[in-house]
């Protein structure tokens, strides 16, 4: 009991109980048709294209997934892996590490979770934009390459933004076998291929 009540796994306290509260808080949103994820998913910030907050958000399959799933996964990551360095430390040393330095070595494992979780997640939770319908409404949106490079059988992930202003990452190919795409290229969605979007190079990147 002493690792779970001592001052030093505190943050990792308030980790587990803000899981709870949110828990608590989607659940008597759905009692009342207001979903506190929904909410909070409007309020966020657009990131500028082509910028690091853009590539970071979509490191984190913002956008794919939930923002407040997303903020579980991250609390749920935090919490376990600073428990278990604590456990480890008292072992090791006879004694907890102070509570902000532990703190602070937990948060790369909870956005670990965050990314490795998030794509699992992503795949699971029903959403709109896999319908065949909404799919084929991005074609013709102009996008940028986000990560990684695009080239034909080797895809990258896109940015591209619908009719509504909703943000969505892509996979996507060039639609010429000898274009290449790089991170920060403005690209257009000519067509779905498969699970890929074909692009070619976007002739009015002003348009986005």
């Amino acid at each position: 009991m002493k690792l779970f009540t001592s001052p030093e796994t505190l943050p990792f306290g308030v980790a587990v109980a803000l899981i709870v509260a949110i828990a608590l808080l989607e659940g008597l949103g759905m009692l009342v048709a207001l979903s506190p994820s929904n909410v909070i998913d409007d309020l966020l910030p657009q990131a500028v294209p082509e910028s690091g907050l853009d590539r970071v958000l979509g490191w984190l399959h913002l956008g794919r997934v939930p923002a407040l799933v997303l903020l579980l996964l991250f609390l749920l990551g935090y919490a376990l892996f600073g428990y278990a360095l604590q456990k480890v430390a008292f072992n090791l040393l006879g004694g907890f590490l102070p509570g902000w330095l532990a703190g602070l070595l937990a948060v790369p494992p909870g956005l670990a979770t965050v990314r490795g979780l998030g794509s699992l997640v992503a795949h699971i939770i029903p959403r709109d934009e896999t319908t065949a319908v909404s799919e084929q409404s991005l074609v013709g949106r102009g996008g940028v390459v986000s990560a990684g490079a695009a080239r034909r059988g080797l895809a990258a992930q896109a940015r591209v933004r619908d009719a509504h202003g909703r943000v969505h990452y892509l996979m996507v190919e060039p639609d010429l076998d000898e274009e290449v795409f790089e991170e920060g290229a403005q690209i257009l969605i000519v067509r779905k291929a498969g699970a890929f979007y074909r692009c070619i190079a976007n002739p009015h990147p002003n348009l986005i």
